[in-house]
């Protein structure tokens, strides 16, 4: 216990006192240190402040002196001490060229002190005409290339400042623009330059500072004045005003451009996006092979790594049809050849060129820009033009008043000429007089209350200005000089007139430095690409089976043959299976796919699977949402009838003939899981639906060879869900075989009904000796059905505009023939008909008919 209150005790009393540490003993000495030294105080600061500090310093720095344009004149600081340094070495552009490295030299030596690659490498990218739509610098010799070849060293390139340089750098020693010191104070450098043109757009700008970037494209020069000018006229125009002069971007490298609203909200926000594209043209050659060529690609694309990407996509067979691509530009422009294979689609193989590569690009528009030289802003199109004319205004109004200082002082002396003139005599007697220069000076001043400048004048006086001719000169120029003056003071008292004078030297300059625009302009959006982008709008004949097979074929893969053929295999069906249906679209097309349970359900053609001949297809409930035993018996073409402007109505009929008529309109946005189209009663199903104009005739036939024409007027319209009318009466068990629409319900001459029959009969008969009925009615005959016929499969109506058009019939077993329709043969309603389709296999059938464009030639298939 004794132990433990002595240690008590020991810790109740105070701590001493703690001897400071080492470094914060170091630190005293060195202030102590400091204060009795000339250095002056040196003050403990924590890191994170004084990293705080100097970090926000060397982000300003960028900001303001590397990395931003200034908006008035657009140029960053290492372009401006490029350029006057050219001007102050008398480089302009009437002089002779001059090694680069001199004017490297002169640069680094005079205004900045950096790598003499940086500053090489910026007086080659203000030569490149393909950097800068008005190149700044006239560049002799190696200055690179837009397939990203360096320049030539320094030491044999030879340069001089451009004719449109002059014009921005012009007035400037008239004390237009303030200077600054060097680096060293040996010298005097420009803030900006007094730029008659706006720059900024003209050439654009692209910089990345710290935490900010820029991004301004090029835009034309005569469009740009246009604009200025307006904006000078209307000061309260909008950025959409100013865009009927100014249209977009116009890149030195031509190409197009797209989407008026995106090049809208980038100048009316200083920000957006815009896509460009070069340009491509589809060319056919003698051979009839097809050829893309090149002519210009986007801003900043490197040439020599597009047509590697291409071949590389090639290579991997991500870019299909192209057979060979060939370079062959030069100095005159760009050339690349595209070889394409036979078998491929111009139009796709470039719409995936613009998907896969960068001869589509984006160009994302930042416009950033130092105002006032310090602050870093972000502008529309009408705040950049509005900083230019406010620049403009201000050197305009240094100029003048430059200007009339030293007219002022001009017209000073010759007054003081002037008056020694008029006292010649006295003025001599007192100069010979006097023991030297300065007290004749002081004499001269004394009695002829000269000022010290006319004296100096007046001593320097040469003796051949005593002539009379030489004094009237100096009378003139002092008339002259008072007349200048006098305008001089006019115009500093009017901004009116600053205005009109900056108006004047823009519309010469247009004048001197305009041209044609490069870069297309589109109004319309390009949009993503889609599927029908890269597959191609051509003719293709649809096949289903009975049993739900589709595909799609080629046109072309049937050739035409004699009436009574044979044919050749179309595809080849299950067991047991039968062509069901069988026309021709484009693959672009939209299709309707009828059900006979009344549905309907909406498909694109190139979505239906390519397969060959003898391929049996794909089942139809991979694509279409289908019942059980739910089957398509009906697919329309939308393009067919968007192209048919008089098409109104959808006229639909079932086997047991029951017709009902629909407005087209119920059927624009038809859901993936599909719609009503006629409600059915038991037993019957949806079989025809056909597009009519209002004032149509309907037609039709049945199986047992009975027809009936009555107008479209007689079955009301109808909505989706309605069951319908009855359209002819069936006898037995006879159904509907086929349905036609007359158009207009007028025959015309030449128009005929072409009935074909399971046996492969057919005919075409008159429609004038199918006369019109009520509808409901039993009808008429069609054709003599019998045995030998066989019932009615399929009936149309035709007229002269199909006269030059192929019929395809298809078989149940999949046999097809082609043949011209105008080898069918015309005969009376109560005829057989004549074959026109001989079955390979015992107990096969006509399945389905379409109609295709004829084929010039007419040759066996094999």
């Amino acid at each position: 216990m004794a132990k433990k209150k002595v240690l008590a005790k020991k810790s109740s009393k105070p701590a001493p006192k703690q001897s400071p540490q080492p470094q914060q003993e170091e630190e005293q000495q060195l202030v102590a240190k400091a204060k009795d030294s000339a250095i002056g105080v040196i003050e403990p600061r924590r890191i994170v402040e004084e990293m705080q500090e100097s970090y926000l310093d060397y982000a300003m720095s960028v900001i303001v002196s590397r990395a931003l344009p200034d908006v008035r004149d657009g140029l960053k600081p290492v372009h401006r001490r490029v350029l006057y340094a050219m001007w102050s070495l008398g480089l302009r552009s009437g002089a002779k060229f001059r090694k680069s490295a001199t004017v490297v030299g002169e640069v680094l030596g005079k205004y900045h002190p950096h790598s003499d690659t940086a500053v090489y490498d910026t007086l080659v990218r203000l030569a490149q005409d393909f950097s800068l739509r008005y190149p700044l610098v006239n560049g002799q010799g190696n200055f690179g290339s837009i397939d990203g070849d360096t320049a030539a060293a320094m030491r044999y390139t030879e340069s001089k400042l451009q004719r449109i340089a002059d014009e921005i750098l012009f007035d400037i020693e008239k004390e237009t623009v303030p200077f600054v010191p060097n680096y060293d104070g040996a010298h005097k450098e420009p803030t900006v330059f007094p730029a008659k043109l706006p720059n900024l757009l003209l050439n654009g700008s692209t910089g990345i500072a710290v935490g900010m970037a820029t991004n301004i494209p090029p835009h034309n020069l005569n469009e740009v004045v246009d604009g200025t000018i307006h904006l000078i006229d209307h000061p309260t125009a909008t950025v959409e005003d100013l865009m009927e002069f100014v249209k977009g971007p116009d890149f030195p490298t031509g190409g197009a451009i797209f989407d008026r609203k995106e090049i809208a909200q980038a100048y009316g926000t200083g920000k957006g996006s815009i896509v460009t594209r070069g340009k491509a043209e589809i060319v056919e050659k003698k051979d009839g092979q097809f050829q893309i060529i090149i002519s210009e690609i986007p801003y900043m694309v490197n040439k020599s790594r597009l047509i590697e990407k291409m071949a590389d996509l090639v290579r991997e067979k991500r870019l299909e049809g192209i057979r060979d691509i060939r370079d062959g530009s030069d100095r005159n422009g760009i050339h690349v050849v595209i070889d394409l294979k036979k078998d491929s689609y111009p139009k796709k193989v470039l719409n995936r060129l613009y998907q896969t590569t960068q001869l589509q690009e984006t160009f994302h528009v930042n416009m950033l820009a130092l105002v006032d030289g310090i602050q870093p802003r972000i502008l529309n199109l009408k705040m950049i033009l509005e900083e230019y004319i406010k620049h403009r205004e201000d050197v305009v109004r240094k100029r003048t008043a430059y200007d009339l200082g030293v007219a002022k002082e001009r017209a000073h002396i010759l007054e003081g000429l002037k008056k020694a003139l008029d006292n010649i005599d006295a003025v001599i007697k007192l100069i010979k007089a006097s023991k030297d220069k300065e007290v004749a000076k002081v004499a001269l001043m004394k009695r002829f209350k000269f000022s010290e400048r006319q004296t100096i004048a007046i001593l320097e006086m040469r003796l051949q200005q005593l002539a009379n001719l030489e004094r009237k000169k100096i009378e003139d120029e002092l008339k002259e000089k008072k007349i200048l003056i006098k305008e001089l003071e006019t115009l500093l008292a009017s901004r009116k007139m600053i205005l009109n004078v900056i108006k004047d030297e823009l519309k010469e300059l247009k004048e001197k430095h305009g041209d044609e625009r490069r870069t297309e302009v589109f109004v319309n959006p390009i949009g993503k690409f889609t599927q029908e982008d890269l597959i191609p709008n051509e003719p293709c004949v649809i096949i289903t089976t009975r049993d739900g097979y589709i595909k799609r074929m080629p046109e072309d893969t049937f050739k035409s043959q004699g009436r009574g053929g044979k044919g050749v295999i179309g595809l080849t069906t299950k067991e047991e299976d039968q062509v069901d249906h069988m026309f021709a679209a484009n693959t672009h097309a939209d299709l309707l796919f009828f059900t006979t349970r009344g549905r309907v359900f909406q498909l694109k053609a190139y979505d239906v699977p390519l397969a060959g001949r003898q391929a049996k297809g794909q089942a139809l409930v991979n694509f279409l949402q289908l019942t059980g035993e739910e089957k398509v018996t009906v697919i329309l073409s939308l393009e067919e009838m968007e192209q048919a402007k008089d098409i109104q109505f959808f006229v639909m009929v079932t086997s047991k003939g029951t017709i009902k008529r629909v407005k087209l309109e119920d059927f624009k946005n038809v859901r993936r899981s599909g719609l009503i189209a006629i409600k059915l009663k038991d037993g019957d199903y949806l079989k025809w639906v056909k597009p009519s104009g209002g004032k149509d005739h309907i037609l039709l036939a049945a199986t047992n060879g009975q027809s009936i024409r009555f107008p479209e007027g007689q079955i009301r319209v109808m909505g989706r869900s309605a069951a319908g009318v009855r359209g002819i009466r069936l006898k037995d068990s006879a159904s509907v075989a086929g349905m036609a629409i007359i158009a207009g319900g007028k025959t015309e001459q030449g128009e005929q009904l072409l009935v074909i029959m399971d046996n492969g009969y057919g005919k075409r008969t008159p429609l004038a000796q199918y006369r019109v009925q009520g509808r409901g009615g039993s009808g008429i005959k069609a054709a003599n059905v019998s045995t030998k016929t066989g019932s009615i499969t399929s009936a149309f109506t035709v007229n002269a505009k199909r006269a030059g058009e192929d019929i395809i019939v298809i078989s149940d077993k999949g046999q097809v023939i082609r043949m011209p329709l105008k080898s069918v043969s015309v005969l009376g309603r109560a005829t057989q008909g004549v074959r026109i389709m001989r079955f390979s296999e015992a107990k096969d059938s006509v399945s389905s008919v379409t109609f295709v464009e004829a084929v010039v030639s007419e040759s066996s298939a094999s």
